[in-house]
């Protein structure tokens, strides 16, 4: 069984980050997590890194599980710029999605220190959106392969929570208090829960931001919301890539089948695979993620 060691790291814009690095015997390759969106962090959900740690390990493969600025829904952090110190909000309710790149760049940093050479990205549910927004804004990045975990369509969840009309007089409301400079406060409208700022709101709902990286409902359903093309940054990988769901995923609009063709249709070549009975967590099928992971980059 796998024992992590306690590691921190600090992205270029001043934020330290905690996380937790399975070590395989030999320190070459290592996978690294991204977490997902709402009240995540890598700290409380030991069992599923603990099984997916074990089956990379195993492989001689480490692993780096990290909480990114994202974590939780509201966390005030130090930030030092110029040996200055200030407290900032950051979490899920304040968070922008392009700021990925600053986490991932420092993780991939602090590893290469560590004696890494050979990275893998693993992002789950919000993560895999992240690695499509990291891979469009550092096409030229040292990783050499992707795994995405249960990639959603958070435009298209909270266009269908709320409903069309009030969805775009929110999204039009957000845009107006960020150009007012009130991007920073709470949304009253949509509490206790969500939790959001109008600006990060806005970068999660917005159809044409870098958020909306699996549109699936608007190819589900006779829904048109973005302008932009859809998909533009997961077609744009030229990394082997593995996609997996759970079969019973709450988050495909109940046909993780048609998700998978829809992926599978745009990016022929990566690997895809379902998980028989499994949720959007993969909760208790974590042995057999881990494995299928494991198992996919050993021969990559």
């Amino acid at each position: 069984m796998s024992t992590p060691t306690l590691v921190a790291f600090t992205t270029a814009d001043g934020i330290t980050l905690p996380g937790l690095l399975y070590r395989a015997k030999r320190r070459k390759r290592v996978a690294i997590y991204l977490h997902g969106n709402g009240s995540s962090s890598v700290f409380y959900d030991e069992h599923t890194h603990r099984a997916v740690a074990d089956a990379l390990t195993k492989r001689n493969i480490s692993y780096l599980t990290f909480n990114n600025r994202g974590a939780h829904l509201i966390k005030k952090l130090n930030v030092v710029q110029r040996g200055q110190v200030k407290r900032k909000c950051f979490g899920m309710a304040y968070e922008k999605i392009r700021d990925c790149v600053h986490d991932i760049d420092a993780a991939i940093a602090f590893l290469r220190h560590e004696g890494y050479r050979e990275f893998s990205l693993v992002g789950s549910s919000t993560g895999a959106n992240k690695i499509c927004v990291y891979d469009h804004y550092r096409p030229k990045n040292r990783i050499s392969t992707y795994i995405l975990l249960a990639g959603g369509d958070d435009t298209g969840i909270y266009y269908n929570l709320l409903g069309k009309k009030p969805f775009n007089r929110l999204l039009k409301q957000a845009k107006q208090k960020i150009r007012q400079r009130q991007a920073e406060n709470i949304i009253p409208e949509i509490l206790p829960k969500p939790i959001f700022s109008y600006s990060a709101f806005y970068d999660i709902a917005n159809p044409d931001g870098d958020y909306n990286c699996f549109p699936f409902l608007e190819v589900l359903r006779p829904v048109k919301l973005s302008r932009k093309p859809l998909f533009r940054y997961f077609k744009a990988i030229r990394k082997p890539s593995l996609v997996i769901y759970g079969e019973k995923d709450e988050y495909t609009w109940g046909d993780t089948l048609a998700i998978v063709a829809i992926l599978r249709e745009r990016q022929p070549e990566f690997t895809y695979k379902i998980i028989p009975d499994a949720d959007h967590m993969f909760a208790g099928h974590e042995q057999e993620l881990g494995k299928i992971m494991a198992t996919w980059l050993s021969k990559q």
